[in-house]
Parts: C-alpha cells; sequence; structure tokens
C-alpha cells in the first residue's frame, strides 16, 4: 500500500512512519497543503489512501478533499480533525472524505480505519467477473447498478460522481429494497467497523448521496424515523 499523509505536525508523521513500516507500507509525508494537494495530483494513479489533516499552511484539508474528488472519486480520504469540531468533521466527510479520526488518536485506531478501508477495497477486486457491461448486479423498478464497472443508472440515467462509501451505501440498502438498515448495520457493512465507528459518518454520506439522487429525480433513501434508512423506489411517481 502506499499512502499520502499530509500533516503539518512532523512529531505525527514519524510516529505513523513506525507504524506504517511495521505494516511493510510505503508513506509519503508533506507538511504544506498545496505541496501535498501537488503531489497528489502529480501521481494520482499511484496513491492507495490519502491522510488528510484539516488545519494545514498554504491551504486547508477541506480544499484539498474537494480538490481530490475532482479528479478522483475513488482514492480513499481520511480527514484528521480536532474532537471539538463536530461540525467540521461532518463537513469534511461530505466534501468527499470516507472517514475521520479525531486528534489526539491512537496509532492502532489509525492502522485499524485504514485496513478497513483497505479491506474493503480488496473485496470490490475480488467480485467475480460477470457478463460484460450490460449486466446488472441490482435493477429494481427504476435503479440499475453493475458493481463489476461501479456504475449506477437511477431513472435512465447516470448517478455521476459516487464516491466509494457512497456507492457502496446504494448498492448496500438496494440489494434488499425496503428493509431497514440502522446506523450501526451500515457501519459494520459498509465501513466494516465492527466494535467502533460514528453515526454522523453515515448520516453525513447519506445527505452527500441524497443530493446526487436529486438530480436525477425523486428521492429513494427515506429515513425510518428512529431507526435508520432503507432503500425503496417501488411507489415513486414520476
Amino acid at each position: 500500500m502506499k499512502i499520502l499523509m499530509i500533516e503539518d505536525n512532523p512529531s505525527v508523521g514519524e510516529m505513523m512512519d513506525m507504524f506504517f513500516q511495521k505494516e511493510n507500507w510505503e508513506a509519503v509525508f508533506i507538511q504544506d497543503g498545496k505541496e501535498g494537494l501537488e503531489r497528489f495530483l502529480k501521481e494520482q494513479d499511484q496513491w492507495d489512501l490519502v491522510i488528510l489533516d484539516l488545519n494545514l499552511p498554504s491551504m486547508d484539508g477541506m480544499q484539498i478533499c474537494r480538490e481530490i474528488r475532482t479528479v478522483s472519486a475513488s482514492v480513499p480520504i481520511i480527514m484528521l480533525t480536532a474532537k471539538d469540531t463536530e461540525s467540521d468533521q461532518v463537513i469534511g466527510l461530505e466534501m468527499g472524505a470516507d472517514d475521520y479520526v479525531t486528534k489526539p488518536f491512537s496509532p492502532l485506531t489509525m492502522i485499524a480505519r485504514i485496513k478497513a478501508l483497505h479491506r474493503r477495497a480488496d473485496l470490490n477486486a475480488e467480485e467475480p467477473k460477470k457478463r460484460i457491461d450490460s449486466s446488472f448486479d441490482i435493477e429494481t423498478t427504476y435503479l440499475k447498478i453493475n458493481k463489476k464497472t461501479r456504475e449506477a443508472f437511477l431513472y435512465g440515467q447516470p448517478l455521476e460522481g459516487l464516491t466509494p462509501k457512497e456507492f457502496e451505501l446504494m448498492y448496500t440498502m438496494a440489494k434488499s429494497p425496503k428493509q431497514v438498515f440502522s446506523r450501526e448495520q451500515l457501519l459494520s457493512l459498509v465501513w466494516d467497523y465492527e466494535y467502533f465507528g460514528d453515526e454522523r459518518t453515515v448520516d453525513a454520506h447519506i445527505k452527500k448521496l441524497r443530493q446526487k439522487i436529486d438530480r436525477n429525480g425523486p428521492q429513494v433513501i427515506q429515513t425510518v424515523w428512529g431507526v435508520g434508512y432503507k432503500f425503496d423506489d417501488s411507489e415513486v411517481e414520476r
């Protein structure tokens, strides 16, 4: 795995470098925001994961995350935030981050989060090859999803700009239409978090996914108050 960590505290980078080496992961550490973004863009096809601090010299983490998502919807991004900045955590997720870790953090927690994201990527890569692009793994009243090509079509139009987690959320819920998923279930199924995780992560990704669905037509992700979320397009009126 090749990791880009954009973090202006050298002691944090040095600490994580020791743990990355134990995992035999290659890591590049950059302390300036603009320089970090330029390095990502220069080698954007080489990175397996980006760790991004919120507060950086010359360009903040929100801007960098937004810029990365304009060129890559697939690279996993972990945002580093302070414990007392709940709004920043939610905004970071809405900007396209896949997860966040609060400072100060345990290196073992960071390693666990990275492995969870990477494990999901490996599972997607190992999906058995199906027929050609014209075959769909999911076909509901208005939605079609091809897991192999990572394409989703809603109301006959491509559902564009989905991040990896947004795609996985849609796929997971659409596999079982009308089934209500709790936030804890979605954390386990989509993020692979069994013992830790924050429900705000799910809520922020659902909000962003709904915004992209709205471009195509009526909403198909419904809130079941006090329980969680479900996918249902069976009674949509168009």
